[in-house]
Protein backbone atom coordinates (compact mmCIF):
# COMPACT_ATOMS: atom_id res chain seq x y z
CA UNK A 1 0.00 0.00 0.00
CA UNK A 2 1.12 3.55 -0.69
CA UNK A 3 1.79 5.80 2.25
CA UNK A 4 -0.15 9.06 2.65
CA UNK A 5 0.61 12.12 4.72
CA UNK A 6 -1.61 12.69 7.75
CA UNK A 7 -1.65 15.34 10.46
CA UNK A 8 -1.01 13.88 13.90
CA UNK A 9 -0.77 15.46 17.33
CA UNK A 10 2.59 14.72 18.94
CA UNK A 11 2.37 16.95 22.02
CA UNK A 12 -0.24 18.64 24.20
CA UNK A 13 -0.25 21.33 26.86
CA UNK A 14 -2.59 23.61 28.76
CA UNK A 15 -2.62 26.47 31.22
CA UNK A 16 -5.37 26.79 33.81
CA UNK A 17 -5.11 30.17 35.59
CA UNK A 18 -4.65 30.15 39.35
CA UNK A 19 -7.30 32.75 40.25
CA UNK A 20 -10.30 30.69 41.40
CA UNK A 21 -13.78 32.20 41.57
CA UNK A 22 -16.59 30.13 43.05
CA UNK A 23 -20.26 30.98 42.59
CA UNK A 24 -20.51 32.36 46.11
CA UNK A 25 -17.93 35.00 45.13
CA UNK A 26 -20.74 36.64 43.13
CA UNK A 27 -23.10 36.96 46.09
CA UNK A 28 -22.41 40.69 46.43
CA UNK A 29 -22.69 41.51 42.72
CA UNK A 30 -25.50 43.68 41.40
CA UNK A 31 -27.10 41.96 38.43
CA UNK A 32 -29.36 43.76 35.95
CA UNK A 33 -32.06 42.24 33.74
CA UNK A 34 -31.11 42.50 30.02
CA UNK A 35 -34.78 42.96 29.09
CA UNK A 36 -35.37 46.18 31.02
CA UNK A 37 -31.92 47.13 32.41
CA UNK A 38 -33.35 47.12 35.93
CA UNK A 39 -31.77 45.45 38.94
CA UNK A 40 -32.97 41.84 39.17
CA UNK A 41 -35.49 41.74 42.00
CA UNK A 42 -34.33 38.41 43.44
CA UNK A 43 -31.72 37.43 46.00
CA UNK A 44 -28.39 36.64 44.34
CA UNK A 45 -28.46 33.21 45.93
CA UNK A 46 -31.61 32.42 43.94
CA UNK A 47 -30.12 33.86 40.74
CA UNK A 48 -26.98 31.73 41.19
CA UNK A 49 -28.94 28.56 41.94
CA UNK A 50 -30.88 29.01 38.68
CA UNK A 51 -27.60 29.66 36.84
CA UNK A 52 -26.12 26.38 38.15
CA UNK A 53 -29.28 24.49 37.24
CA UNK A 54 -28.93 25.62 33.61
CA UNK A 55 -25.15 25.54 33.12
CA UNK A 56 -23.77 23.29 35.90
CA UNK A 57 -20.93 25.80 36.40
CA UNK A 58 -19.85 25.92 40.04
CA UNK A 59 -16.49 27.65 39.64
CA UNK A 60 -14.19 29.12 37.04
CA UNK A 61 -10.62 30.39 36.63
CA UNK A 62 -9.65 33.93 35.67
CA UNK A 63 -6.25 35.23 34.65
CA UNK A 64 -4.26 37.54 36.89
CA UNK A 65 -4.45 41.29 36.34
CA UNK A 66 -0.94 41.29 34.90
CA UNK A 67 -1.72 38.56 32.34
CA UNK A 68 -3.14 38.76 28.83
CA UNK A 69 -4.24 36.17 26.28
CA UNK A 70 -0.73 35.80 24.86
CA UNK A 71 0.64 35.04 28.33
CA UNK A 72 -1.84 32.21 28.77
CA UNK A 73 -1.19 30.91 25.26
CA UNK A 74 2.57 30.94 25.81
CA UNK A 75 2.20 28.98 29.05
CA UNK A 76 0.14 26.29 27.31
CA UNK A 77 2.60 26.18 24.42
CA UNK A 78 5.54 25.86 26.80
CA UNK A 79 3.78 22.95 28.51
CA UNK A 80 3.23 21.21 25.16
CA UNK A 81 6.84 21.74 24.07
CA UNK A 82 8.35 20.64 27.37
CA UNK A 83 6.11 17.61 27.92
CA UNK A 84 6.78 16.36 24.38
CA UNK A 85 10.47 17.25 24.27
CA UNK A 86 10.04 19.16 20.99
CA UNK A 87 12.63 21.79 20.07
CA UNK A 88 10.75 25.06 19.32
CA UNK A 89 13.11 25.79 16.43
CA UNK A 90 11.79 22.72 14.59
CA UNK A 91 8.37 24.36 14.24
CA UNK A 92 7.23 25.75 10.89
CA UNK A 93 4.24 27.74 12.12
CA UNK A 94 2.33 28.98 15.16
CA UNK A 95 -1.43 29.54 14.95
CA UNK A 96 -3.51 30.96 17.79
CA UNK A 97 -7.30 30.77 17.81
CA UNK A 98 -8.86 33.38 20.10
CA UNK A 99 -11.67 35.92 20.32
CA UNK A 100 -10.49 39.26 21.66
CA UNK A 101 -6.69 39.35 21.34
CA UNK A 102 -4.68 40.80 24.22
CA UNK A 103 -6.63 43.05 26.58
CA UNK A 104 -4.96 44.91 29.43
CA UNK A 105 -6.91 44.71 32.66
CA UNK A 106 -7.07 48.50 33.09
CA UNK A 107 -8.17 49.51 29.58
CA UNK A 108 -9.99 46.33 28.46
CA UNK A 109 -9.25 47.29 24.86
CA UNK A 110 -8.13 44.69 22.33
CA UNK A 111 -4.54 44.97 21.11
CA UNK A 112 -4.67 43.43 17.65
CA UNK A 113 -1.18 44.42 16.49
CA UNK A 114 1.12 42.62 16.82
CA UNK A 115 -1.10 39.57 16.79
CA UNK A 116 -1.35 37.12 19.67
CA UNK A 117 0.67 34.41 17.91
CA UNK A 118 3.56 36.83 17.37
CA UNK A 119 3.47 37.71 21.06
CA UNK A 120 3.44 34.01 21.94
CA UNK A 121 6.47 33.50 19.71
CA UNK A 122 8.22 36.36 21.49
CA UNK A 123 7.34 35.04 24.95
CA UNK A 124 8.72 31.62 23.97
CA UNK A 125 11.90 33.38 22.79
CA UNK A 126 11.64 31.82 19.34
CA UNK A 127 13.82 33.97 17.11
CA UNK A 128 13.88 31.93 13.88
CA UNK A 129 12.09 34.23 11.36
CA UNK A 130 10.87 31.45 9.05
CA UNK A 131 8.45 30.21 11.75
CA UNK A 132 5.33 32.03 10.60
CA UNK A 133 2.85 33.18 13.27
CA UNK A 134 -0.73 34.26 12.68
CA UNK A 135 -4.15 34.30 14.38
CA UNK A 136 -7.55 32.78 13.62
CA UNK A 137 -10.69 34.66 14.64
CA UNK A 138 -13.66 32.29 14.47
CA UNK A 139 -15.36 32.67 17.84
CA UNK A 140 -15.37 29.70 20.18
CA UNK A 141 -14.54 27.34 17.26
CA UNK A 142 -11.20 29.18 16.84
CA UNK A 143 -8.93 26.32 17.90
CA UNK A 144 -10.76 23.72 15.81
CA UNK A 145 -10.61 26.10 12.82
CA UNK A 146 -6.88 26.63 13.41
CA UNK A 147 -6.45 22.85 13.46
CA UNK A 148 -8.25 22.57 10.11
CA UNK A 149 -5.91 25.20 8.64
CA UNK A 150 -2.85 23.44 10.08
CA UNK A 151 -4.05 20.21 8.49
CA UNK A 152 -4.28 21.93 5.11
CA UNK A 153 -0.70 23.19 5.45
CA UNK A 154 0.59 19.73 6.29
CA UNK A 155 -1.48 17.77 3.75
CA UNK A 156 -0.33 20.13 0.99
CA UNK A 157 3.32 19.67 1.92
CA UNK A 158 3.76 23.37 2.70
CA UNK A 159 4.82 22.74 6.30
CA UNK A 160 5.68 19.71 8.41
CA UNK A 161 5.28 20.75 12.05
CA UNK A 162 3.41 23.47 13.92
CA UNK A 163 1.92 24.72 17.15
CA UNK A 164 -1.86 25.18 17.33
CA UNK A 165 -3.13 27.11 20.36
CA UNK A 166 -6.57 28.06 21.67
CA UNK A 167 -6.52 30.88 24.24
CA UNK A 168 -9.01 33.35 25.63
CA UNK A 169 -9.58 35.76 28.50
CA UNK A 170 -13.36 35.98 28.48
CA UNK A 171 -13.45 37.54 31.94
CA UNK A 172 -12.52 40.89 30.36
CA UNK A 173 -15.39 41.05 27.89
CA UNK A 174 -18.22 40.29 30.29
CA UNK A 175 -20.44 43.05 31.65
CA UNK A 176 -19.86 43.14 35.43
CA UNK A 177 -23.61 43.73 35.87
CA UNK A 178 -24.75 40.84 33.67
CA UNK A 179 -25.35 37.46 35.36
CA UNK A 180 -23.80 35.83 32.28
CA UNK A 181 -20.48 37.11 33.63
CA UNK A 182 -20.49 33.90 35.67
CA UNK A 183 -20.23 31.91 32.42
CA UNK A 184 -16.93 33.41 31.42
CA UNK A 185 -13.54 31.92 32.21
CA UNK A 186 -9.94 32.17 31.04
CA UNK A 187 -7.47 29.56 29.88
CA UNK A 188 -5.33 28.15 27.09
CA UNK A 189 -4.65 24.80 25.44
CA UNK A 190 -2.06 23.85 22.84
CA UNK A 191 -1.08 20.97 20.58
CA UNK A 192 1.93 20.28 18.39
CA UNK A 193 0.99 18.79 15.04
CA UNK A 194 3.25 17.24 12.44
CA UNK A 195 3.22 15.35 9.14
CA UNK A 196 3.11 11.58 9.52
CA UNK A 197 3.38 9.10 6.67
CA UNK A 198 1.13 6.08 7.10
CA UNK A 199 -0.38 3.31 5.00
CA UNK A 200 -3.53 3.40 7.13
CA UNK A 201 -5.54 6.51 8.05
CA UNK A 202 -4.38 8.18 11.27
CA UNK A 203 -4.54 11.62 12.87
CA UNK A 204 -6.97 14.04 11.21
CA UNK A 205 -9.30 11.97 9.03
CA UNK A 206 -11.82 14.61 7.96
CA UNK A 207 -13.51 17.87 8.83
CA UNK A 208 -16.72 19.78 8.18
CA UNK A 209 -17.67 23.40 8.77
CA UNK A 210 -20.25 26.10 8.10
CA UNK A 211 -20.78 29.82 8.68
CA UNK A 212 -24.21 31.40 9.03
CA UNK A 213 -23.28 35.06 8.69
CA UNK A 214 -26.83 36.40 8.46
CA UNK A 215 -27.82 34.89 11.81
CA UNK A 216 -25.08 36.38 13.99
CA UNK A 217 -26.89 39.64 14.75
CA UNK A 218 -29.81 37.65 16.13
CA UNK A 219 -27.59 35.60 18.41
CA UNK A 220 -24.87 38.00 19.54
CA UNK A 221 -25.11 41.50 20.97
CA UNK A 222 -22.26 43.98 21.41
CA UNK A 223 -23.38 46.85 23.58
CA UNK A 224 -22.97 48.93 26.73
CA UNK A 225 -23.36 47.73 30.29
CA UNK A 226 -26.82 46.79 31.53
CA UNK A 227 -26.23 49.23 34.37
CA UNK A 228 -27.18 52.73 33.05
CA UNK A 229 -24.88 54.32 35.66
CA UNK A 230 -21.85 52.35 34.46
CA UNK A 231 -19.50 53.75 31.79
CA UNK A 232 -21.66 53.51 28.64
CA UNK A 233 -18.72 53.94 26.27
CA UNK A 234 -17.45 50.45 27.02
CA UNK A 235 -18.76 47.57 24.94
CA UNK A 236 -19.49 44.07 26.18
CA UNK A 237 -20.41 40.77 24.55
CA UNK A 238 -23.83 39.31 25.30
CA UNK A 239 -25.21 36.12 23.79
CA UNK A 240 -28.90 35.58 23.17
CA UNK A 241 -28.88 32.40 25.22
CA UNK A 242 -32.05 30.65 24.12
CA UNK A 243 -31.58 31.53 20.44
CA UNK A 244 -28.00 30.22 20.54
CA UNK A 245 -29.27 27.03 22.19
CA UNK A 246 -31.82 26.47 19.42
CA UNK A 247 -29.33 27.30 16.64
CA UNK A 248 -26.68 24.94 18.07
CA UNK A 249 -29.15 22.11 18.60
CA UNK A 250 -30.41 22.41 15.02
CA UNK A 251 -27.01 22.61 13.32
CA UNK A 252 -24.09 21.16 15.30
CA UNK A 253 -25.19 17.49 15.09
CA UNK A 254 -25.44 17.75 11.31
CA UNK A 255 -21.90 19.09 10.96
CA UNK A 256 -20.56 16.34 13.22
CA UNK A 257 -22.42 13.77 11.13
CA UNK A 258 -21.04 15.25 7.89
CA UNK A 259 -17.48 14.95 9.24
CA UNK A 260 -18.15 11.34 10.27
CA UNK A 261 -19.48 10.49 6.82
CA UNK A 262 -16.42 12.02 5.16
CA UNK A 263 -14.24 9.81 7.37
CA UNK A 264 -16.32 6.74 6.54
CA UNK A 265 -17.21 6.22 10.19
CA UNK A 266 -20.34 5.72 12.27
CA UNK A 267 -21.02 7.28 15.65
CA UNK A 268 -20.45 3.84 17.18
CA UNK A 269 -16.81 4.13 16.03
CA UNK A 270 -16.26 7.22 18.19
CA UNK A 271 -14.61 6.94 21.61
CA UNK A 272 -14.97 10.59 22.70
CA UNK A 273 -16.87 13.69 21.64
CA UNK A 274 -14.94 16.78 22.75
CA UNK A 275 -17.34 19.67 22.38
CA UNK A 276 -17.00 23.34 23.23
CA UNK A 277 -18.63 23.96 26.59
CA UNK A 278 -20.74 26.99 27.38
CA UNK A 279 -23.75 25.23 28.83
CA UNK A 280 -23.85 21.60 30.01
CA UNK A 281 -27.54 21.14 29.18
CA UNK A 282 -26.96 22.41 25.65
CA UNK A 283 -24.01 20.06 25.11
CA UNK A 284 -26.05 17.15 26.45
CA UNK A 285 -28.90 18.00 24.06
CA UNK A 286 -26.51 18.30 21.10
CA UNK A 287 -24.94 14.92 21.81
CA UNK A 288 -28.35 13.31 22.26
CA UNK A 289 -29.50 14.82 18.94
CA UNK A 290 -26.37 13.41 17.26
CA UNK A 291 -27.15 10.00 18.72
CA UNK A 292 -30.71 10.30 17.43
CA UNK A 293 -29.38 10.85 13.90
CA UNK A 294 -27.76 7.43 14.20
CA UNK A 295 -30.88 5.92 15.79
CA UNK A 296 -29.14 5.29 19.11
CA UNK A 297 -29.80 6.52 22.61
CA UNK A 298 -28.33 6.30 26.08
CA UNK A 299 -26.09 8.19 28.47
CA UNK A 300 -23.50 10.63 27.11
CA UNK A 301 -21.44 10.48 30.28
CA UNK A 302 -18.72 8.17 28.94
CA UNK A 303 -18.49 9.53 25.43
CA UNK A 304 -18.69 13.29 26.20
CA UNK A 305 -16.23 14.56 28.84
CA UNK A 306 -17.25 17.72 30.71
CA UNK A 307 -14.97 20.35 32.26
CA UNK A 308 -17.44 23.23 32.46
CA UNK A 309 -18.34 22.46 36.08
CA UNK A 310 -14.90 23.53 37.33
CA UNK A 311 -13.45 25.56 34.44
CA UNK A 312 -16.43 27.47 33.05
CA UNK A 313 -16.60 28.63 29.42
CA UNK A 314 -13.04 29.16 28.18
CA UNK A 315 -14.11 29.61 24.57
CA UNK A 316 -11.35 28.71 22.07
CA UNK A 317 -9.31 27.15 24.90
CA UNK A 318 -11.94 24.60 25.94
CA UNK A 319 -11.28 21.69 23.58
CA UNK A 320 -7.44 21.72 23.54
CA UNK A 321 -7.39 22.05 27.33
CA UNK A 322 -9.77 19.12 27.73
CA UNK A 323 -7.76 17.04 25.26
CA UNK A 324 -4.53 17.75 27.17
CA UNK A 325 -6.14 16.77 30.48
CA UNK A 326 -7.33 13.46 29.02
CA UNK A 327 -3.99 12.71 27.39
CA UNK A 328 -2.23 13.28 30.70
CA UNK A 329 -4.77 11.23 32.70
CA UNK A 330 -5.99 14.29 34.60
CA UNK A 331 -9.68 13.97 33.75
CA UNK A 332 -11.30 11.26 35.83
CA UNK A 333 -13.05 8.51 33.92
CA UNK A 334 -11.64 9.44 30.52
CA UNK A 335 -8.68 7.93 28.68
CA UNK A 336 -7.51 7.62 25.09
CA UNK A 337 -5.60 4.81 23.40
CA UNK A 338 -4.04 4.22 20.00
CA UNK A 339 -6.75 3.74 17.38
CA UNK A 340 -9.44 5.63 19.29
CA UNK A 341 -11.53 8.02 17.19
CA UNK A 342 -12.47 11.47 18.51
CA UNK A 343 -14.78 14.26 17.38
CA UNK A 344 -13.61 17.82 18.06
CA UNK A 345 -16.59 20.11 17.50
CA UNK A 346 -17.54 23.67 18.38
CA UNK A 347 -20.09 26.39 17.75
CA UNK A 348 -19.81 30.10 18.38
CA UNK A 349 -19.98 33.70 17.30
CA UNK A 350 -20.06 34.11 13.57
CA UNK A 351 -22.13 31.97 13.63
CA UNK A 352 -19.52 29.31 12.99
CA UNK A 353 -19.68 25.55 13.45
CA UNK A 354 -16.91 23.05 12.76
CA UNK A 355 -15.96 19.45 13.45
CA UNK A 356 -12.78 17.39 13.06
CA UNK A 357 -12.55 13.60 13.17
CA UNK A 358 -9.24 12.54 14.72
CA UNK A 359 -7.73 9.06 15.19
CA UNK A 360 -5.16 8.53 17.91
CA UNK A 361 -1.82 7.30 16.47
Amino acid sequence: MNKEVYTTIIGTGSYIPEVLLKNEDFNDHRFFDPKNRQIIDKPNKEVIEKFVEITNIEERRWGRKDQMTSDLGAMAAKDALESSGIDPDTLDFIIVGHNFADMEYETQRSKLIPNVSARVKELLNIIKPSIVAFDVLAGCPGWVQALIIANSFIKSGTYKRGLVIGADMNSRVGDPYDRDLMLFADGAGAVIVEATESETPVGILSHAERTDAVEWSQLLIQGPSLNPDHDQTKRYIRMQGHKVYVYALQNVPGIAMEALQKAGLELSDIKKVLIHQANEKMDEAICQRLMKLYKTKGSTKNIMPMTINKLGNTSAATIPTMYDLIKKNKLDGHTLESGDNIIFTSVGAGMNINAVIYREP
